[in-house]
């Protein structure tokens, strides 16, 4: 059996060592999706929502849980984040959510590009629920990743 690279010998979690891995760029970008009814795109679209703007809402939560996902994801390293951009795209049937992270560092970006597509989902369906509660949050999903020893990642 392959060694896990976040438990020790006696199977207890742990931090990886990234102490001796050279710092390279990196850059991940991760998406998400809110379903919801045409009655509440057409609410986002007329600017009628009680709550303000959901969109520019989640778009600023995700970058600010780009910068916290050590805070919430035990193992993950604290990364000096040197880009974050996220979109939030009205569609006929929901929000499409992308959001893109970068780093010069030991370790990937991954995680904070997901954990920012997840926050800024949540930001739409709290910003919306009085208008809804059947939305569904679905899709969060690893895009694209580069740099690092595992290579370079596309989803087809």
């Amino acid at each position: 059996m392959t060694q896990l690279s976040h438990v020790d010998d006696q199977g207890r979690v742990r931090m990886v060592d990234t102490g001796n891995k050279e710092i390279t760029s990196r850059r991940a970008v991760a998406s998400a999706r809110v379903v919801m009814s045409r009655e509440t795109v057409s609410a986002l679209r007329e600017h009628r929502t009680p709550k303000g703007d959901p969109l520019e809402a989640a778009r600023l939560a995700g970058i600010m849980a780009a910068k916290r996902t050590s805070d919430l994801i035990p193992l993950c390293h604290p990364l000096p984040l040197t880009h974050i951009d996220v979109h939030a795209t009205l569609e006929d049937d929901g929000v499409a959510l992308q959001a893109e992270v970068s780093t010069n560092a030991q370790t990937g970006v991954e995680m904070e590009a997901l954990t920012a597509v997840s926050v800024a989902a949540l930001t739409i369906y709290d910003m919306c629920k009085a208008l809804e509660k059947a939305m569904t949050i679905t899709d969060v999903q690893l895009e694209s990743k580069t740099g690092g020893k595992s290579g370079d990642y596309q989803r087809l």
